[in-house]
């Protein structure tokens, strides 16, 4: 790459983080996913600030007839930032940043992992078309029809013990998460390969993999960057959720589904609505977050593809 290619790369990246920053939405959005992220990664040295840790009771911290937190908001003091876990007494902050950790990790790296897949076949298809395309299109419309929430209940609920929860699902959601990212990256590719400066690369002869590389990405990298960004969101919402329906991770891996799903018998009851708030707002501040950034970021970049000239 010269440096004059070096240069209009960066000044398109400045170009498009000053239009990012100007869309307050947008800003908003990524504090309240950047805040719970950072929190996460920094799960043990938080924990350790606060002087508790993710798993040892404080029995003496409950009302010993129904194992409710004393004090106010389910026990909140200086000692414990979010209070205490019902019946347990184990500090709820702690599992909260270390649920945090488990839950992102997952929905990154399943998001990850998925849009690599739906990236290289996506592109493939656009660009080669022909029987590739056609194979791909209809290995598509059948993982649309398959039922894949269904599938990944049934997988959890069978997978051994010893085997690593957190891996499986990465791979079990990036399994069904490649197809719509995949779909829609074909097809702007293939508007892309139509285009006159793609037509002009391939008259020169040059070939496929350096017209792929630096005609058609550097055009799909915004796409690319906006599907990941809203495929974050729904992979942290499918974590929790399998977490919540008892066939996430272990029971004793701090995760916020669970939570969620423990703190419903507290929630009917009235005892400790606190038990569910906490995780709730987290889990609510990193989708909601990363959609508003995932909007932003598509309206920034202006994925579309304009017609050849």
């Amino acid at each position: 790459m010269s440096i004059t290619e070096i240069e209009q790369a960066e000044g398109r990246r400045s170009s498009v983080l000053r239009r990012f920053l100007r869309r307050k939405s947008g800003v908003a959005g990524l504090v309240m996913l950047v805040v719970p992220l950072v929190a996460g990664l920094c799960a043990p040295l938080l924990v350790r600030l606060e002087g508790q840790d993710p798993h040892t009771f404080h029995t003496d911290l409950l009302d010993p007839d129904g194992g409710r937190p004393l004090g106010a908001l389910g026990g909140v003091s200086a000692d414990h930032w979010l209070g205490v876990v019902p019946v347990t007494g184990i500090d709820l902050f702690a599992q909260i940043v270390y649920g945090i950790r488990s839950s992102l990790f997952i929905a990154f790296g399943a998001s990850i992992l998925a849009i690599v897949v739906a990236a290289v076949l996506g592109t493939a298809m656009g660009y080669f078309g022909g029987w590739l395309n056609a194979v791909g299109g209809r290995l598509i419309d059948f993982m649309f029809g398959f039922p894949g929430l269904m599938f990944v209940i049934a997988i959890m609920a069978i997978v051994p013990p010893e085997m690593p929860r957190g891996l499986v699902l990465v791979l079990v959601l990036a399994f069904f998460g490649w197809t719509v990212p995949a779909r829609i990256i074909g097809a702007q590719a293939s508007a892309i390969n139509a285009r006159a400066f793609v037509e002009a690369a391939r008259a020169t002869g040059a070939p496929a993999s350096q017209i792929i590389r630096r005609e058609m990405l550097p055009h799909l990298f915004g796409l690319v960057v906006v599907l990941f960004a809203m495929s974050l969101p729904a992979n942290v919402s499918v974590v929790a959720g399998l977490s919540f329906l008892g066939v996430g991770l272990r029971g004793d891996v701090p995760d916020l589904g669970k939570l969620l799903s423990d703190s419903l018998p507290w929630i009917y009851s009235g005892a400790d609505v606190w038990y569910m708030l906490f995780p709730g707002a987290v889990v609510f501040l990193i989708v909601f977050g990363a959609t508003l950034a995932g909007d932003a970021l598509r309206d920034v970049l202006d994925v579309r593809t304009e017609d050849a000239a």
